[in-house]
């Protein structure tokens, strides 16, 4: 991860630790397996959504800048004619709440199937590393982008008519919310604002899904590496890298050969430091290293070949013997004293 990208996003970090309570009420966003690929939960659509019927849609993530777990982009709507009873259902931005308000306002989410559909796109941290690493230039701002469209995508396969979209911004949101409206053009309006989380309802309620469900992932994480629940500390602090504890979580968990678990972004800058600073070096041979070592044919000679050439190969092999240079006998008859037999 980007240096400036980093350093950006921990100072919007929580200052406070993430506390993992065990009696939170577990959404079914959540999972139950090790998050080694990226998944989506959406729920069915309301119950008293009429056919046609204009929708309003906010979009907000929770876990951008942790290096530390899933990103967790969250989806929430409504028909427009009922926006104005869902803001008073007090939502707020997640990250002004406690956890329990935000378990509480989830609960009131799931009691109103009848007004409030969503989703949420679970990103692991191996899909994000990946991502960020491949060959092709694939950053964090374009992962956000490509994983807002295809939440609102599968939204209007599912035949939810949807009239107004409110987005939180990723990068400037003048370009971003051009790129949206070339993307939907039979949605009326789009928004994408900074700070919409604490603008518009809808997009506070997308955050409370995002948010618990990111939350339920952490508190509930499954190794995939055997033998690492019973043996690793799961007080990793926020999980920011600007973050004394996590930072102090990830050096005491750092394997220097195989590196990290699979809860860490491996891509994150911080990250990358601790494994060159502490980790072992493995040196991979390239194609121009391969092409440089002897050949197996060197042993035999063809006739009409450049014989100074082999001979110069053949040496490489510690185990070629000439009379000039023998090869040693093995070390047990050396030490029994014997002596080859060349006559029979």
């Amino acid at each position: 991860m980007d240096d400036h990208i980093e350093e950006s996003l921990s100072l919007e970090m929580e200052e406070t630790e993430l506390v993992l309570t065990e009696g939170a009420t577990r959404p079914p966003s959540g999972t139950d397996t090790a998050l080694l690929k990226s998944y989506t939960y959406a729920t069915p659509l309301p119950t008293e959504l009429e056919p046609d019927q204009e929708c309003i849609l906010g979009v907000d993530e929770a876990g951008r800048g942790p290096v530390l777990g899933p990103m967790v982009y969250g989806i929430c709507y409504c028909p427009l004619s009922k926006q104005d009873e869902l803001a008073d259902l007090g939502f707020a931005d997640s990250k002004t709440l406690k956890e329990h308000e935000r378990d509480n306002l989830l609960d009131v989410i799931m009691s109103r199937p009848d007004l409030i559909g969503w989703s949420v796109r679970v990103l692991s941290p191996m899909d994000i590393s990946n991502s960020m690493l491949r060959k092709e230039k694939y950053n964090l701002n374009a992962l956000a982008h490509d994983t807002t469209i295809q939440l609102i995508r599968d939204t209007l396969k599912s035949g939810v008519n949807l009239k107004e979209v409110y987005v939180d911004t990723v990068g400037p949101p003048e370009s971003y919310q051009r790129k949206l409206e070339n993307l939907f053009p039979s949605i009326t309006k789009i928004v994408v604002a900074k700070k919409a989380d604490s603008k518009y309802p809808i997009v506070s309620a997308a955050s409370i899904c995002a948010k618990v469900t990111r939350d339920d992932v952490l508190r509930h994480w499954i190794f995939a590496e055997t033998g690492m629940d019973d043996t690793l500390s799961r007080r990793f602090g926020s999980g920011y890298p600007s973050d004394p504890k996590t930072v102090s979580w990830l050096k005491s968990n750092m394997d220097p050969i195989f590196g990290y678990p699979n809860i860490v972004r491996f891509s994150w800058q911080t990250c990358k430091t601790l494994l060159e600073t502490s980790g072992k070096t493995v040196r991979w041979p390239d194609d121009d290293e391969s092409n440089s070592q002897p050949r197996i044919t060197a042993l035999f000679g063809q006739s009409g070949e450049n014989t100074t050439d082999l001979a110069k190969q053949r040496v490489q092999y510690s185990t070629f013997a000439t009379k000039a240079s023998p090869r040693p006998a093995p070390q047990l008859v050396q030490d029994m004293g014997l002596r080859g037999v060349v006559d029979f």
